[in-house]
């Protein structure tokens, strides 16, 4: 079976990916290992994605953004960074920026079932779904996969999106740098007595993160992030109890926790492809880059890869080139490379400073705090980062 590309993962990156190729005439294979029905009606999953406008902008152009419902649309207006038993809190806002909100917390769930929407129906498109790959090569002429159902699959570009533990990653023979925390984030949405007036709170407390993201109403995402066990406990709670343990970590900031569905679980990890490409192949989202969600810039800079990627693979085909040649895949590495690498070098430092128990840490931690709060330029350059990355 020949097509022109080949997509392994329809996750919000794979889909992302397909649909900036509508168009463009190229015959589209998309491969997942889920059902049909979970792609096109996915489960909730816990996870309130932090859009940039960046982001927001794609999924318009996308034609996936009007597919959302409005009200699973919330505003994050500011942000706000706490350390330890300090009553001092950075805030992140958009008084210097000219904007009336850092970014926009929308559900995953609701992401995936948009893009899955605008894309399913695409010319050209052929969807593989609840089958798995079972081998995968590729050479100068092109690349094969085989479906564990025994096809096989032939086409220019083989493009991996299939989680930051990629098999086809692995299968192409590209290295990655692989990081497991021993810690886990457990997700659960809850409601509050008190107004989060759309301000989102970081607090790196000791022994503990916890964010709060706002969502409408007074409604609210908690993540809180603990060792593994400690987690694996936590998960195990009755909804009543793990509202009242939530209520408490969390200072009562909010007042009164009650969870509106059951909790999730993720274990930490992160991770860093030596190459974003390979002969006739190419890795976005997670399976290029697997970001710490201490940002929120994991899902942005996966969507910002996918549409990257198709712009390049879109005009390569107008000019008649190879849309998997060399020169092509060497560009978009080299792009994503310099739009990835300083965040995730930020990213882990600000991870290994604000997780680390030892005294000299803890004596830091607040005196760089209050230091970011004297400096405006500081402020306003981070909420530009936040909301444009």
């Amino acid at each position: 079976m020949s097509y022109d590309v080949i997509v392994v993962g329809a996750g919000p990156a794979g889909l992302a990916f397909v649909r900036g190729l509508a168009g463009t005439g190229l015959r589209v294979a998309l491969i997942d290992r889920q059902p049909l029905s979970d792609l096109i009606d996915p489960a909730p999953d816990g996870r309130a994605i932090a859009l940039t406008h960046r982001s927001v902008d794609s999924l318009r152009t996308l034609g996936a953004w009007t597919s959302i419902d409005p009200a699973a649309v919330s505003l994050l207006r500011s942000a706000s960074v706490l350390d330890g038993a300090s009553s001092f809190a950075l805030p992140f806002g958009t008084q210097d920026v000219r904007e009336d909100h850092l970014g926009t917390l929308v559900g995953n769930h609701h992401i995936r079932r948009a893009l899955f929407a605008v894309t399913a129906g695409q010319p050209g498109l052929t969807i593989f779904a609840g089958v798995a790959t079972a081998a995968v090569s590729t050479d100068r002429r092109g690349a094969t996969v085989t479906l564990e159902n025994g096809r096989s699959l032939r086409g220019h570009l083989l493009v991996a999106a299939d989680s930051r533990f990629s098999d086809i990653r692995a299968r192409l023979g590209i290295a990655a740098r692989v990081n497991r925390l021993g810690r886990s984030m457990l997700l659960a949405e809850v409601e509050h007595d008190l107004d989060h007036r759309g301000i989102a709170t970081e607090w790196f407390d000791y022994g503990q993160t916890i964010a709060l993201l706002p969502l409408a109403g007074r409604r609210s995402s908690v993540v809180l992030t603990l060792p593994e066990d400690a987690i694996a406990r936590l998960a195990s709670w009755s909804p009543t109890a793990l509202s009242t343990e939530l209520t408490r970590r969390s200072g009562e900031h909010l007042g009164t926790m009650r969870m509106t569905g059951r909790s999730h679980v993720y274990p930490l990890a992160t991770t860093w492809s030596e190459h974003f490409a390979a002969t006739r192949a190419a890795l976005i989202g997670d399976a290029a880059v697997g970001m710490h969600p201490v940002t929120a810039h994991g899902f942005n800079l996966g969507l910002r890869s996918a549409v990257s990627l198709s712009r390049l693979v879109g005009a390569a085909r107008a000019r008649r080139h190879d849309i998997g040649g060399s020169l092509l895949l060497r560009r978009y590495e080299a792009a994503h490379r310099m739009a990835a690498a300083p965040l995730f070098a930020a990213t882990g430092a600000i991870v290994r400073l604000y997780t680390d128990e030892h005294l000299p840490a803890r004596l830091v931690r607040p005196t760089l705090l209050r230091a970011a709060g004297r400096m405006p330029l500081v402020r306003s350059g981070v909420s530009r980062m936040l909301m444009h990355r």
